[in-house]
Formats: structure tokens, sequence, C-alpha cells
């Protein structure tokens, strides 16, 4: 069974916090590295974190220091937590799970629906 499920996006003033959950099935959890994206208007989807099975995390160099990124693996979730949030961080944020190999280029096979996220200045 492939799930993802994202929530916890809102609408947010520049420098104030979320926390984004993506709730996953054992399936498109277990054993896997999970990633954090997002797309704003007009613009490619990018990378903003990645964290393996094991715990090993890559930022993006944009959210460096301002994004958390962790997973409770009891729980199947994954969390993004965004501090010090800029305009520039609005977009919609999903959540993908890929295989073994983690890095944010990497293949990511199952994806969220998204959450959408809104900062204004």
């Amino acid at each position: 069974q492939v799930q993802l499920a994202e929530s916890g996006g809102g609408s947010v003033q520049a420098g104030g916090s979320l926390r984004l959950s993506c709730a996953a099935s054992r399936y498109t959890y277990s054993g896997r590295c999970m990633g954090w994206f997002r797309q704003a208007p007009g613009k490619e989807r990018e990378g903003v974190a990645v964290i393996s099975w094991n715990g090993i995390i890559s930022y993006a160099d944009s959210v460096k220091g301002r994004f958390t990124i962790s997973r409770d693996n009891a729980k199947n979730t994954l969390y993004l937590q965004l501090n010090s949030l800029k305009p520039e961080d609005t977009g919609m944020y999903y959540c993908a799970a890929g295989s073994w190999y983690c890095g944010i280029g990497a293949d990511f096979a199952y994806w969220g629906q998204g959450t959408q996220v809104t900062v204004s200045s």
C-alpha cells in the first residue's frame, strides 16, 4: 500500500515557524530514504532536505540553519520544522519516499499530494 499524506502547512508572516508532517504507510517508509521537496509557482520543484533510514541528513543550502528534518521510525512519520521563514520559502511542500540510496538528487518513487506553505512579508 502506497501512502504519503502531508499536513501542517499554512500561512505565516516572515520570521514565523511551521511544522510539517508526513504520515506514511509501512511499505512507503520502512528502510527508505525520505525527503521534502517544494515547488513555487512558475518554478521547478527543488529538494529541501532528505534523511536516510539511519538518520543521515542533507539540506539544500537555502534552508540550512533554518529547517530541520527528522523522522520517527516507530510512527512511520517524517517531519520538517520550518523556522525563520522567508517569503521565498512559499510553495507547495511535498513528502517523498525513495530507496536505500539517499541524497537530494536521488530518485524518489513515491510522492504525497503536498501541503501549501505561504509566507508573507
